[in-house]
Order: C-alpha cells, then structure tokens, then sequence
C-alpha cells in the first residue's frame, strides 16, 4: 500500500473519532448549533478526502491496445510464416509470450 494514502487513511480516522468526540462534547457543553454544524462539516471533508484518496490509488488503468505495435506484431508473424514457419506455431509461441509478458507486470 501507498504510505501517502496509508498517512491520509489515519489522519482521516483521527478527525472522524475526534469529530464524534467534538460534537457530542459541543452538544453537552454549550448547545452550540454553529459549533455542531462546524465539527460536523470537516468530519465530511475528511471523509470526502479519504473517498478522493482511495479512488485515485487504488484505481486501475486499462492497458491500452497499440495498433501500431499489433500492425508490426502481424508483419514479423506474416513474415515468420512467408520463410517456411508454421502459422499456427508461431501464433502459440506469440500467445504464450504475451501471457508471459501480463504473468510478470
């Protein structure tokens, strides 16, 4: 885990138990609606927070598909097969590397 998001993880758990604390301490002590409100409004900022943090780290990017890369792929496999090489070894041997090449990223 990301030790940014690790430190945003405790920071965000500490405002929300202090927030509880702060509210139910401002609505024994002094009845204050503004204080309430207040406590209440940066206890769903840290939440906020954390939900934009998670997001962001954990979010997973699609592997883009190359075109150019595949064209060329395709020529060295219709050349492979052009000098005598049997197309369908030659396309295993290309699957089995690509399944190699995701099995180590």
């Amino acid at each position: 885990m990301n030790t940014a998001l690790k430190r945003i993880r405790i920071v965000c758990a500490v405002v929300f138990v202090a927030g509880i604390g702060g509210i139910i301490a401002t609505s024994i002590v002094s009845n204050n609606n503004g204080g309430i409100i207040g406590i209440g409004l940066v206890t769903s900022i840290a939440a906020i927070v954390l939900l934009t943090a998670s997001t962001i780290a954990t979010n997973k990017h699609i592997d883009a598909f190359d075109e150019v890369a595949a064209e060329q792929l395709e020529r060295q496999v219709s050349a492979l097969v052009a000098s005598g090489a049997n197309e369908d070894a030659v396309r295993e041997a290309v699957r089995a590397a690509i399944d190699l090449g995701r099995s180590i990223s």
